[in-house]
């Protein structure tokens, strides 16, 4: 277990790593390399590429997120990156991302409307 200030910079560091993910889905682009090279760098800071996301079932995937130390916010956030990825891209981890919103909502034991409201368009699909 970390302590407290490990714990708050480990953080700190998972928010950062999920913000660049979320910059490069932000502008509706074509996926060339040079993107999906900077998708690979920033996963890399996750311990994974495109291809290990592509190939993690969903409980792998929130595993590997847990040993990550991945708090609720962040579990939501990661999810939240992989739908804007899934829409403006050739990859689709809509499935993956599903599974970690329903995960947050079971595990952490708050009903949550605003990932209840993100999850209904995406299962409706």
């Amino acid at each position: 277990m970390l302590n407290k200030g490990l714990r708050d910079q480990e953080s700190i560091r998972i928010d950062n790593i999920l913000k660049m993910l979320h910059s490069l889905t932000f502008v509706p682009k074509f996926w060339n390399l040079e993107d999906i090279l900077s998708l690979e760098n920033e996963l890399k800071d996750l311990g994974m590429n495109v291809e290990s996301l592509r190939d993690f079932d969903e409980k792998g995937l929130i595993s590997h997120l847990e040993r990550l130390h991945f708090d609720w916010n962040h579990f939501e956030i990661f999810a939240d990156f992989l739908i804007a990825l899934s829409k403006k891209s050739q990859f689709d981890f809509s499935g993956k991302a599903i599974a970690i919103y329903d995960y947050v909502q079971k595990e952490s034991k708050v009903f949550s409307f605003g990932i209840f409201n993100k999850t209904a368009p995406v299962k409706a699909n």
